[in-house]
C-alpha cells in the first residue's frame, strides 16, 4: 500500500511539473494564447507554438476572455 501511494505521488509530481513544462503555449489563428491545461488547450489544433506565455503575448497574442 505504501509503495503504491509513493508511486502515485511521484507520478503526480512528475506529470504536473516536467510534462507541463515541455508543452508549448499555443497561439491560435485568432490570436489567443492558450497555456497547457487551459480550457481550450487540447482543442486548439492550428497554432503557433511558444515556449512561454510572455513570448506569445509579446508577439501580439492575448489571453482568453474566460
Amino acid at each position: 500500500m505504501r509503495s503504491t501511494t509513493i508511486s502515485l505521488l511521484l507520478t503526480l509530481v512528475f506529470s504536473t511539473s516536467v510534462f507541463s513544462q515541455s508543452l508549448p503555449v499555443k497561439m491560435s489563428k485568432t490570436g489567443i494564447c492558450h497555456n497547457p491545461g487551459s480550457t481550450y488547450y487540447e482543442q486548439t489544433k492550428n497554432f503557433t507554438p511558444y515556449k512561454t506565455l510572455d513570448e506569445c503575448l509579446k508577439d501580439g497574442g492575448r489571453l482568453p476572455k474566460k
